[in-house]
């Protein structure tokens, strides 16, 4: 079957030499980061949703630069273990600007993030916050609630969130415990098409929330809406204004005082990094022309099974297309980057580009085969800086 992914036939000059030139430099494969770009989608996100303040989702891309960009721009930090929160210390980002967002946690990794001083925990179920009765006077706890979501090309609620008619009895049994659970979470899902299911969320949890607080005492003014919102992969293009307007709408009828965040990751860091890799090698099989190319589905392109994307490519040769396979270096018949897909004839030393490739691509690299990691270079600074 024909894959579907945009596949560009070469470059304007000015392009083409660019890869041309960092190739020739640095080598390949590399990734090349442009915080030009997270810097654009930052502030895009937040002109699109004003009242929420914003905790980029490290796992994305947890890269010192990346890290360095986000927090130039006055951005707070969502860690799911200890290696993020290690990576925010060394860094010297202030643990209070940073949440933890596993719901399941080893009390060593809370004494962890504590110590480095992250106070907002979330949890999804009773079990989770009885391991908080130590720490009770020193966090505040959000629970997330589930929303699966058909539509979402990875569903994140199926492994974690308590359902709605969950959270009366956890908020009970945390008042008896004396843990101050300060408001509710959803993630809806990766790559989402729409924002529909985000306002389905909002509206059921604010709902929920009201008559929470009108029932107790210590009240929950803490709405996090989580990620989901999309990367262009398709090259259709993103417009997030459009695409957070449902969302503002939604968020406008909820009370003022309260405290809107949410979890960013793939927009901000997917159309930050392109990766350049070399074809290495070539073959025709079955009249198809297959190219080996030295990264790979094991390296930056793990994204496309770990995280089930499908990454725009580039080719700068021109001429006449055939029938294609791009493969990776490791000798796993399953390391295959594109299948039969229309590419001019390529000899050893072309390159191929990837696009839109920030998100979930070095983040899930493995070593197979004892490969090395495709380098990752900042393009203001022409530095390799991993």
């Amino acid at each position: 079957m024909a894959d579907k992914r945009p596949v560009k036939i070469g470059a304007p000059e000015d392009e083409h030499q660019l890869y041309q030139d960092l190739a020739q430099e640095f080598g390949t494969p590399l990734l090349v980061y442009d915080e030009s770009v997270v810097e654009q989608h930052y502030r895009a996100l937040c002109d699109a949703l004003p009242a929420v303040r914003m905790y980029y989702a490290v796992k994305a891309l947890p890269q010192e630069q990346v890290i360095r960009t986000i927090d130039s721009l006055g951005g707070g930090f969502d860690v799911a273990s200890g290696g993020e929160t290690d990576l925010l210390l060394k860094l010297k980002v202030f643990g209070r600007r940073t949440i933890h967002t596993h719901p399941v946690k080893k009390d060593e990794e809370i004494r962890t993030a504590l110590r480095y001083g992250v106070t907002t925990f979330v949890i999804d179920n009773v079990y989770e916050l009885e391991k908080f009765v130590s720490y009770r006077s020193r966090v505040g706890l959000i629970l997330r609630v589930s929303f699966r979501s058909p539509g979402a090309i990875v569903d994140l609620s199926r492994k974690f969130g308590c359902n709605l008619s969950e959270v009366p009895s956890i908020v009970a049994r945390a008042g008896e415990l004396g843990i101050h659970i300060k408001g509710l979470s959803f993630h809806v899902g990766s790559q989402c098409a729409d924002a529909s299911k985000h306002v389905e969320s909002i509206e059921k949890c604010s709902e929920l929330m009201l008559q929470l607080n009108a029932e107790n005492d210590r009240l929950m003014n803490v709405l996090d809406i989580g990620g989901g919102f999309p990367a262009d992969y398709d090259r259709r293009g993103v417009v997030i204004d459009t695409f957070c307007a449902p969302i503002r709408e939604a968020l406008g009828k909820l009370p003022a005082e309260w405290d809107i965040i949410a979890e960013p990751g793939r927009y901000l860091v997917a159309a930050a990094v392109t990766s350049i890799t070399s074809v290495v090698g070539r073959s025709v099989r079955d009249g198809v022309n297959w190219y080996y190319l030295d990264d790979g589905a094991y390296g930056s392109y793990s994204g496309q099974i770990y995280d089930h994307a499908c990454y725009p490519l580039q080719v700068l040769k021109e001429g006449p297309l055939h029938r294609s396979i791009l493969a990776g270096p490791t000798c796993d018949s399953i390391d295959v980057v594109a299948e039969d897909i229309l590419l001019p004839e390529l000899t050893a030393g072309d390159l191929v580009i990837g696009h839109e490739m920030g998100a979930y691509t070095a983040a899930t690299r493995t070593r197979f085969n004892s490969l090395p990691d495709a380098r990752f270079l900042d393009l203001a600074s022409r530095r390799i800086v991993d």
